[in-house]
């Protein structure tokens, strides 16, 4: 299952499939792999949360294990669970924090103001910035902070300890 499909996304899928009792094992294989998008999988019933850069041979491993009833995570996945876990907030402030540095200032600054709930049409007054570049910023943003809508962004933002900026 992948996170972004047409019509229904991978984690509605997932969670449709287990609510209605269907024995399926699901293992989601995406690029995204947020905290947030990690146990969200899993809460909804997968079992298995890869990542697309993942060897096919360890795939097909994967689908074993799987099938054999033992759930499996990339190695990735895993040690970003644990530091998760371990580290508590100050793990989530500082993953935010490295996935907000991969941002150019100008993004950032639209990073933050979709943290504090602006629409596209204030960000581009607050930024005098037109509304298509506020949109070509928001992509960006969405791409490099891995995400899939702006509340992750604002997640992102608010661990980071940005939201009074």
């Amino acid at each position: 299952m992948d996170i972004r499909m047409p019509r229904l996304d991978g984690l509605e899928t997932t969670r449709s499939l287990t609510a209605r009792g269907d024995r399926a094992r699901v293992i989601v294989l995406t690029t995204f792999d947020t905290d947030e998008l990690v146990l969200t999988a899993l809460r909804h019933g997968a079992v298995g949360f890869l990542l697309k850069d993942t060897p096919p041979s360890d795939i097909v491993d994967a689908v074993r294990r799987v099938a054999a009833g033992e759930p499996t995570l990339s190695p990735s996945v895993t040690a970003q669970l644990i530091a998760t876990v371990t580290s508590g907030s100050d793990g989530r402030r500082q993953r935010a924090s490295l996935l907000l540095g991969r941002l150019t200032e100008r993004e950032r600054e639209v990073a933050v103001s979709v943290g504090h709930g602006l629409s596209n049409a204030e960000i581009a007054a607050q930024l005098f910035m037109g509304v298509a570049t506020v949109k070509t910023h928001v992509g960006h943003v969405f791409a490099k902070l891995e995400v899939t809508n702006r509340v992750q962004v604002a997640r992102t933002v608010h661990d980071a300890g940005l939201m009074g900026e």
